[in-house]
């Protein structure tokens, strides 16, 4: 699915719409196009605080799971948000598919 030379090509609209396909059915009332947006603008401010998203942070960075999960968990609550730990962890994982497809992600990120 690349059509593009450059792996690192990442259209949120599109994540969404992947990560969409992939929550189960009696999840998608909670679940949303807006629940999945506000999940991965957090996850945005956790790289960007973090310092991942720099020009020179190109190179293969290793993402502490349960530290960006309780992130999002905190931002969740904090901003009332109708999304538990389970939510933002099948929003997590779907995200990861995606930039999987993209090569973004590879395997061996797994632990």
């Amino acid at each position: 699915m690349k059509e593009d030379n450059d792996l690192l090509v990442y259209d949120e609209d599109e994540a969404i719409k992947y990560i969409l396909k992939l929550i189960p059915a009696e999840l998608k009332s909670k679940i949303n196009q807006d629940a999945i947006n506000y999940v991965l603008d957090v996850v945005y401010d956790y790289y960007e605080e973090k310092g991942l998203l720099d020009d020179d942070a190109v190179d293969e960075t290793s993402i502490d799971e349960e530290e960006m999960l309780k992130y999002a968990l905190e931002a969740a609550k904090k901003d009332k948000m109708n999304l538990d730990e389970d939510d933002i962890q099948l929003i997590l994982d779907c995200e990861y598919e995606y930039g999987k497809s993209l090569g973004i992600y590879t395997e061996e990120d797994e632990e």
